[in-house]
């Protein structure tokens, strides 16, 4: 991982654009190829960000522009994030090796293996092909595979917010760069799944299920649902 600070302007270039003015902020440059722009006043979230798959070229400065460098983030659609750098207080390299990824809990866990032992419950013709499918990022909750052969991933969650579904879409990116997996679509199950991420995940082609775990259990249940 690549941590900059460095005072900078950042410009956004594609079906949306977005403007951050010059001001002093952090850019993280992962193994992944995935560049995010911080600043101080929030837990997690960037302001900006290009997911991969994604390349950083280190351009020319434009002319009539005073900068020290000028960095173009391009995606595989043709979208560009342009980050102007005036000044760097800090760049540095640091090697973290690979993640163990998070540690589910009792729920989450349980639920990975109730979904697995009854993958149908996906849809009819679902199959399973493994748990935990290792990717370069972490696990795949569930590699399955649907009714016609097509590769689904599943991310399983207690309660599903935006970040869960953010974490799907990193593994599809990453998954449909296999020839012998793509095409993968994505499947959102969780207990309760936040409008929001519900959004979030419709706008990006990922199904969402809620999952009755009482249900799944084998209790005799009559809310069980799937949506």
């Amino acid at each position: 991982m690549r941590l900059v600070i460095a005072e900078c302007q950042v410009d956004y270039v594609g079906r949306l654009t977005a403007h951050l003015p010059m001001a002093k902020r952090l850019l993280l440059i992962k193994s992944d190829g995935s560049v995010s722009v911080h600043a101080d006043d929030r837990a997690y979230k960037p302001l900006n960000w290009m997911s991969p798959p994604c390349w950083l070229t280190e351009s020319p400065v434009p002319e009539g522009v005073e900068a020290q460098a000028y960095w173009v983030v391009t995606n595989k659609t043709g979208e560009e994030l342009r980050i102007t750098i005036a000044s760097i207080d800090h760049d540095s390299v640091h090697e973290l090796g690979v993640d163990p990824g998070l540690v589910k809990d009792g729920v989450e866990a349980h639920l990975q293996e109730l979904l697995a032992e009854h993958v149908e419950t996906l849809g009819p013709g679902h199959t399973l092909i493994r748990r935990e499918y290792m990717t370069a990022i972490g696990p795949v909750d569930l590699l399955c595979r649907d009714s016609v052969g097509a590769t689904v991933a599943v991310e399983i969650k207690r309660r599903g917010e935006i970040d869960g579904v953010e974490q799907l879409t990193r593994y599809l990116e990453l998954l449909n760069r296999d020839p012998l997996l793509a095409p993968v679509s994505g499947v959102f199950a969780a207990q309760q799944i936040k409008p929001q991420a519900r959004t979030l995940a419709t706008d990006r082609g990922i199904r969402c299920v809620v999952l009755d775990y009482d249900a799944l259990r084998g209790a005799e249940s009559d809310e069980f649902r799937l949506f």
